[in-house]
């Protein structure tokens, strides 16, 4: 069974997006963008809401053309490109790049989507992440914490009524200060 890995950007006061959807206070350069594309570059599919999935449409199909892209951003474009992608939307009609609409974020959807051969599935996008999270559908968090207070905007983690024990496997400090934490479950959620 292919896992569920949600890949998330936060900040340090544990926001996802600014009170705007705002994310220019993300510390990306060439070194945390090279493992960007090496850890994508290993699963078998992105996980991504309506919004994130446009946003990324708008920019990274032809992103590699820019002359001033950055080697690691021209690489992200063709990864991106050919990447099987799965936008969760009631409302989109169509979707270009090797994307699957899905209507709905249901338990017995995502176990079809693990059980097909492949990567695991790389879950991003902010309303996106909280659906997966309140239904327990999280396998392993990869959250990189940037160096910054943001003050309010869209909490990672959804108020919930169950506590998950999870499990360090890693960390990696980056040269901009961003740090990954790794983990995986230990265990079904329990009542808190």
């Amino acid at each position: 069974m292919r896992k569920i890995v949600l890949m998330m950007s936060m900040s340090l006061d544990g926001f996802i997006e600014g009170r705007d959807h705002d994310i220019d206070w993300h510390v990306v350069d060439d070194e945390l963008h090279q493992h960007f594309n090496d850890q994508l570059r290993t699963m078998g599919g992105l996980l991504a809401g309506r919004v994130t999935h446009e946003l990324m449409a708008g920019y990274w199909p032809t992103a590699d053309a820019d002359p001033d892209a950055s080697g690691p951003e021209a690489e992200f474009a063709g990864i991106w490109r050919e990447m099987p992608k799965f936008v969760f939307s009631r409302t989109l009609e169509r979707a270009d790049w090797n994307t699957t609409i899905v209507r709905e974020v249901t338990v017995e959807r995502i176990r079809e989507l693990t059980a097909q051969p492949g990567g695991d599935l790389a879950l991003s996008g902010a309303h996106l992440a909280a659906s997966f999270l309140r239904l327990d559908l999280v396998d392993e968090y990869r959250l990189y914490i940037h160096p910054v207070l943001i003050g309010r905007g869209t909490p990672l983690f959804p108020d919930a009524d169950t506590r998950t024990r999870l499990e360090l496997t890693g960390t990696r400090t980056f040269g901009n200060g961003v740090v990954l934490l790794r983990y995986t479950r230990n265990g079904g959620p329990e009542e808190a």
